[in-house]
């Protein structure tokens, strides 16, 4: 029995960045990543999307990664997502984004920041899977997996150029 997924991407605007993109655009990317992830993940999937600005990004990545500084995006997953049964509501987790780093990096990096703002998302996303980057061959397969979806929006791969890791 094949049970279809449904998606509830609860997104919260905690700031007024220019650039941020509409709940929809959200939520697209967001799906696009639990898809392509090829979890085989079915049945209701919830995640929460918060945007907000430099100073609750600082708090929370001190309090969480004890790092007393900016970043572009935080995962917290709600647990162990491998496994799960199929037609549970699976809570996947929470994404937090920094619009005002996004937007930085994207100038700074010479991107669209549409662009910028869905590899965020999907590298968000993915962390909330289980994917990292703390292994070089994590990393590898990692960043593949980012560049093959976004290329199915017709977004460059962010790590072919200059640009900075997230």
């Amino acid at each position: 029995m094949i049970v279809k997924r449904s998606f509830t991407v609860d997104v919260q605007i905690a700031c007024n960045d220019p650039g941020i993109p509409n709940d929809g655009e959200i939520r697209s990317w967001v799906e696009l990543a639990v898809h392509s992830a090829g979890r085989g993940l079915n049945g209701q999937i919830e995640v929460a999307v918060r945007i907000v600005g430099a100073e609750e990004i600082r708090t929370l990545n001190g309090q969480y990664r004890q790092q007393d500084n900016l970043t572009n995006v935080l995962s917290f997953p709600a647990g162990d997502s491998h496994g799960l049964p199929g037609g549970d509501v699976l809570l996947l987790g929470d994404v937090i984004v920094c619009a005002s780093v996004v937007s930085a990096e994207a100038e700074a990096q010479g991107k669209e920041i549409a662009d910028h703002w869905g590899h965020m998302l999907v590298h968000g996303t993915l962390h909330l899977l289980g994917f990292d980057h703390e292994a070089d061959s994590d990393a590898a397969e990692m960043e593949r997996l980012e560049a093959r979806i976004l290329a199915e929006r017709g977004v460059a791969d962010p790590y072919t150029s200059t640009a900075l890791s997230p």
